[in-house]
């Protein structure tokens, strides 16, 4: 029976290998060295591998003397037999002191873990070790002279010279060439390497797919997929041990930029580079063009190195792994972009869909009037209603309600004027979806009571303002880095006609509403770029449960709730700025105009309609 020790065990090519070993019949154990604060993690992944039980956890860390191990769990590791070394740092964008203490301070410490333990030391390198060396780069060949572009390719060259020169362990090392996703699914952890590309392949996908390109010959680089990577690892791990042999896991000959992106845009459905340039141009002097890689999107520390100016030959795994065939990039590219487009695309969650289907919407004030019936309507066409309201029962009455029509709704009993509750609230939403795309601030307050009334009724205005402002505010601010963070998001706030009108005795409400308005406009010109947008609803009269407290209302014209809400589903669906009534654009307009003569047509209706009692309920 074999024991392992595996460094890297929750990263992207770790948590592969971890189950291939796993299903060996020989496997007794492996251990995984996890730092502190990856354990959630660590719990997280181990649900994905075959007899989990058999993993067993060590805390430590790679930049620690050690590794930082405790003494028991040295002991448990006396019996280890292959130490398989993954972790280090593959950021290219790291600066020089963060990529030594990884790759190079973590490897002198794997391998005296190694030696202590008279274990077999298995080295994931990476081709990054030819640096800018041209020419044929064999797995024997380490220090020819070449330099290297970036603390990364420096520090894993001086991290595998550690293992070389190191006296008493008997080593392997492995150097993979840049890592895609799984071949069969598509699956890959984060954007890193050629997925920096994908989101201006994307936007050459809107021109029309048949349209000739014209290209130029920016040399080869070389991809496989992390699934051929980890069975590979898992098979020369095993075979016939003799110390000191490198292996290059590499796509045989490579692949030139132009047939990567041919098979892309296949993909993508995005115009194919029909001709290239006779004439090659070397990538890092296309690097050097000012403001490409912010064009491309791609970091600059990323875009010299997008193709090798080394060939690699790889004849001991040609011979080692005989009966493991490369997969073909054609073959699976297209795995790799409906991954990319599901999963990793930062701009998805704006991608145009057909009217509110799948759209995770949160309505505060769902428990009755316009919120109720706006939740009903989003609901049938697709969306997904988060219901926000204080009283839990009439929630739940809502969500049954959408439930019994086949639809889907999820209950947040929140106090909106309080902070602490709207943090938390926020947090189970973010918790239990993946995203939330739009937020409608519905919830609110009403006061009809003129000024010379409320002098000493200052409780009046901070009543108002902190449901119908501070309420609103507290909600768009919780939720807002979650939506720049994908990138998209719409935020509706109810507002009402009434800010346009200036209709007398509504001081402290008016005043709250316009502050919202206020706050939006200025919110929405900042966060233009990151994809979040903002409409402004200015609702006539509606008969809800807060208008029917002010008897004045009962001989005027009103909408039903229904009505209401096919207004703020209009701003939903189509995003306009505002949605309202001629009336109130009218208004505005008068007053703009003439604000002397709207202020005395005001003093008259505030003349007419006298102060009147609400109603008792």
């Amino acid at each position: 029976m074999t024991s392992y020790l595996v460094t890297g065990a929750t990263g992207f090519v770790g948590v592969r290998l971890v189950e291939r070993l796993l299903r060996r019949a020989t496997c007794e154990r492996v251990f995984v060295l996890v730092r502190p604060g990856s354990r959630a993690k660590f719990d997280e992944l181990a649900q994905r591998w075959p007899q989990a039980e058999r993993v067993w956890p060590v805390s430590g860390d790679l930049i620690s003397p050690g590794l930082g191990l405790a003494e028991d769990d040295l002991a448990r590791l006396s019996g280890v037999e292959h130490v398989v070394h993954l972790g280090a740092s593959y950021d290219l964008t790291a600066g020089e002191p963060a990529a030594r203490a990884a790759n190079v301070d973590g490897t002198r410490h794997v391998v005296d873990l190694a030696t202590q333990l008279g274990a077999k030391l298995h080295h994931v390198s990476s081709v990054a070790v030819a640096g800018e060396h041209s020419g044929p780069f064999t797995e024997d060949d380490f220090d020819l002279g070449q330099r290297f572009g970036s603390p990364y390719h420096s520090t894993k060259f001086e991290a595998e010279r550690v293992v070389r020169e190191s006296a008493g362990v008997h080593w392997q090392v492995y150097r993979p060439g840049a890592i895609v996703g799984d071949s069969r699914t598509g699956e890959m952890d984060k954007i890193d390497g050629p997925y920096y590309f994908f989101g201006a392949l994307a936007e050459l996908s809107r021109l029309p797919a048949a349209l000739p390109l014209a290209g130029a010959d920016l040399g080869t680089t070389n991809l496989v997929p992390v699934d051929w990577v980890a069975d590979a690892l898992d098979r020369l791990v095993h075979n016939d041990f003799l110390p000191g042999r490198t292996f290059h896991l590499t796509a045989p000959g490579g692949q030139p930029l132009t047939s990567v992106y041919n098979a892309l845009a296949a993909a993508a459905g995005a115009p194919k580079i029909a001709v290239t340039a006779p004439v090659p141009v070397p990538v890092r002097a296309l690097a050097k063009l000012p403001g490409l890689g912010k064009v491309l999107g791609v970091p600059p520390e990323v875009l010299p190195h997008m193709a090798f100016s080394a060939s690699f030959d790889r004849s001991n795994t040609d011979r080692a792994l005989s009966d493991l065939p490369t997969p073909e990039f054609g073959e699976y590219a297209d795995r790799l972009w409906r991954f990319w487009k599901r999963h990793l695309d930062p701009d998805r969650a704006r991608r145009p869909r057909a009217g509110l289907r799948g759209r995770r919407i949160v309505i505060t004030g769902a428990s009755s009037g316009i919120g109720r019936a706006t939740a009903l309507q989003v609901a049938k066409l697709g969306a997904v209603p988060l219901l926000v309201a204080r009283r839990a029962e009439e929630l739940e009455s809502v969500r049954e309600e959408i439930v019994h029509e086949g639809g889907q709704a999820h209950v947040y009993p929140c106090d909106l004027t309080d902070t602490e509750s709207v943090r938390a609230t926020v947090k189970r939403m973010l918790s239990d979806h993946e995203g939330i795309d739009m937020l409608v601030n519905n919830a609110g307050r009403s006061i009809r009571r003129g000024v010379l009334n409320s002098v000493d009724r200052l409780h009046d205005y901070e009543r108002t303002m902190a449901i119908n402002y501070f309420g609103a505010v507290r909600l768009v601010l919780a939720l807002l880095p979650h939506m720049t963070s994908r990138r998209f998001g719409h935020v509706v706030n109810v507002s009402t006609q009434g800010v346009q009108l200036a209709t007398p005795r509504y001081s402290a409400y008016l005043a709250s509403k316009a502050a919202l308005d206020m706050f939006s406009r200025v919110v929405a010109s900042e966060t233009v770029a990151d994809g979040v947008t903002f409409s402004t609803v200015h609702m006539g009269l509606v008969r809800t449960p807060m208008s029917q407290a002010t008897s004045a209302y009962d001989r005027l014209p009103a909408a039903t709730p229904e009505e209401g809400a096919r207004l703020v589903v209009r701003a939903l669906t189509r995003r306009p700025k505002r949605v309202g009534s001629p009336i109130g654009a009218l208004a505005q307009a008068a007053y703009a105009v003439t604000p002397k003569a709207v202020d005395r047509a005001m003093h008259l209706l505030y003349r007419l309609m006298p102060e009147a009692p609400r109603r008792t309920p």
